[in-house]
Parts: structure tokens; sequence; C-alpha cells
């Protein structure tokens, strides 16, 4: 599973232009193992109004990812349910997960989609991160288009140190909070709230437990250490599978699709003795984005439930 770890494609999703702008919202919440709190979860984000497209949860990662879509007032009334929410299952202090997390909400981005300018996105985060800064008690950084440092655009810049390093952090000035208190939430710990582009979270399941291989692909595999554009990575180990996992962020699927991503990770994992055994997909994805054959190419099954268009038309969004 791979949880939203940073920019996605600045360009707009070819819909139908509505005079309300329609935007998406990708919240990450640190939850992954107990059902009853994951309906309740998902119940509290389709109670304000948006339509839930779509919901993935896993127990290694020890993380959900909802996908929200609707007009900013809609998603404003859902995303702050989900926080209320979020506040009341989740302890971080308890929490142990193999993905990095910051807060109960770990992160939550806004799309523009349709007619939607980037500027709405933007607007629809800055007052989310105000209204929840302010009822919550809770910290929040501003990240990717809504940033109000340069320093603070890239999510792992922003969530490095973790949940476990938030005190240190805030009694730097550099990284005050943009709202809230300067200290973390007992419990729920900080939040990052942001605008980007659209954003694909692929992961890569290799034949191999073995946490080294993975994390030698990743190393191979993104961008900051030398390998695919637009591409983001980590490796990890899921206990539960008896597998390692490269987990990926395609930032934009047009600089590196999925297929040269995956073929990368095959390419990396054979020099290292390892095979891979699937492809797994995080959340929705951009019809345009898809290879003719998934299955055969990205060893990936991929339903009309996954595809962003279908779901945002069995919603009546477009």
């Amino acid at each position: 599973m791979v949880a939203d770890r940073g920019r996605g494609w600045r360009g707009r999703c070819s819909y139908t232009p509505a005079a309300v702008p329609l935007l998406e919202c990708v919240p990450n919440v640190s939850e992954g193992r107990r059902p009853e709190a994951i309906a309740r979860l998902a119940a509290a984000a389709a109670s304000g109004g948006a339509a839930l497209l779509h919901q993935t949860s896993d127990p290694d990662h020890h993380r959900s990812v909802f996908t929200l879509a609707g007009q900013p007032d809609e998603l404003h009334a859902a995303l702050l349910a989900l926080y209320e929410q979020a506040a009341a299952e989740v302890d971080l202090r308890r929490h142990r997960g193999v993905h990095p997390r910051v807060g109960a909400v770990d992160v939550a981005p806004f799309v523009p989609l349709g007619g939607a300018a980037m500027a709405d996105a933007v607007a629809a985060a800055r007052r989310l991160g105000e209204e929840v800064g302010r009822r919550f008690a809770l910290p929040v950084y501003l990240y990717e288009e809504a940033a109000t440092r340069p320093e603070r655009r890239a999510l792992p810049d922003v969530r490095r140190g973790g949940f476990e390093g938030l005190a240190e952090k805030m009694a730097d000035p550099a990284w005050r909070p943009d709202f809230g208190p300067a200290r973390p939430h007992t419990s729920a710990g900080a939040t990052v709230i942001g605008a980007r582009g659209l954003l694909i979270a692929f992961n890569v399941i290799l034949a191999t437990a073995e946490l080294g291989v993975a994390r030698r692909v990743a190393r191979a595999v993104r961008e900051s250490s030398g390998g695919l554009p637009a591409v983001r990575a980590i490796g990890v180990h899921l206990e539960r599978r008896g597998r390692a996992q490269v987990s990926l962020n395609l930032l934009d699927y047009r600089r590196t699709s999925m297929r040269a991503a995956f073929d990368r990770v095959r390419e990396e994992a054979a020099l290292a003795g390892a095979e891979v055994e699937a492809g797994e997909l995080i959340g929705l994805v951009p019809r345009s984005a898809l290879p003719a054959d998934p299955e055969r190419e990205l060893r990936l099954v991929v339903g009309r439930d996954q595809i962003l268009e279908e779901r945002l038309g069995d919603a009546g969004l477009v």
C-alpha cells in the first residue's frame, strides 16, 4: 500500500467543466487493522455530502486511504467529520505500521478536477487547515501548491521524523505549524494538508521477504536517488503476507508511466536475485494512465471501481 507522499500531475482531468469547482481529496488515516473502526471512519467521510468514491486499507501499513469528490463545501464538511472521528479512533502512541506518519489523519491532499483550477484546491486546503487547527487544537502543515514556504512543498520533508519526532521538530521556529498550536496533539499528532495534481499510488510486491532487496530496488527507482523522473519509492516488509514490497508514488504518470516504473522495478529486482510477484493499485487511477493490458503488463487486476472516470460517473459528478 502507498499513501500520498508527494507531488502529482499538475494538469487537470478532462471532465466537463462546472460552475462550482469539482475537487477530489484523498485523506490517509493511520488505521488499517480494525474493520469496525475503518467502517466508522468511512461513514464519517461520507456524512458531509461529498461522494466516497473508494477506500483501501492495509494492516501492514496500518493505514486507510479514502478517495472523496465533491464541491468545496461538501468536502469541507466531510473532512471535518473524518478528522473528528479519526481523533476518537487513533492513538499514535500505540500505532505501529511500516508507512511513515505524523498524524491520525496523516495527509489530506486536494486535487482539482474538471473545470476546477489549482487555486480552488489551494483555497480548500487552506480553509480546511485553518478550521482543523482551531477546532481540534491540531498542528497543521500546508504542503505542495498550498505550501507557505519552499521547504514545506515536499511531503517527505514535512513528515521527516514522524510522529515521534514532532515535539523536537516544532521546537525549531522554522517548523512552526501553519495553523494550530506549536506542539503535537497528544494522541493525534499533526496533519499535513495540501493541493496537488493527480498522483498514482502503485505498489509492486516481490517474491521475497527480504526487506533489503526492496530497499535497494526503491533506491534505484526513485528520482531522488538518480532513478526515474517524478517517482518516489520506499521498500517495506509486509509481515502478514511474508513479502517485501516496493511502494511507489508516480507524481506525473505522463513523465514516468506505470509500465515504465513496473519494468524498472522488475529489472532492479532481477539484479538483486528476486522476481516480481504482483502489482497493486491504491485508490483510483485515470483511465489514460493504464496500459492496454494491465494484467499482462503490470500483473495488476483493475476493476471499473478503481477507474476515476467510472467512479465519478457512478456518483453523478460528471
